[in-house]
């Protein structure tokens, strides 16, 4: 059973900050990649920013310079976000790719408003 716990999301107003945690636990080998989506309602998922397991960083248009993602071993990512703006909200989905299969967290909820 692979799971991924995560965590760190929450309500915040306009140019705050949260920091956003995944880990990967179980039966889960050769991980490529891990990263973050996000799904606003009533709009298609989207990549946020991914890194891969050399330390290559990809971001989104829209949070480049705000966001930064990172990890501490192979089977955690971190995404840290600043100047949070209320188009910002949307569910963020852990994602981890493997040479086999990719997967999917839960996903928490990210809300910037005042």
């Amino acid at each position: 059973q692979v799971q991924l716990a995560e965590s760190g999301g929450g309500l915040v107003q306009p140019g705050g900050s949260l920091r956003l945690s995944c880990a990967a636990s179980g039966l889960i080998f050769s991980i490529s990649a891990m990263g973050w989506y996000r799904q606003a309602p009533g709009k298609q998922r989207e990549l946020v920013a991914t890194i891969t397991s050399g330390g290559i960083t990809n971001y989104a248009d829209s949070v480049k310079g705000r966001f930064t993602i990172s990890r501490d071993n192979a089977r955690t990512v971190f995404l840290q976000m600043n100047s949070l703006k209320p188009e910002d909200t949307a569910v963020y989905y852990c994602n981890v790719i493997t040479r086999s299969r990719n997967y999917w967290g839960q996903g928490t909820q990210v809300t910037v408003s005042s």
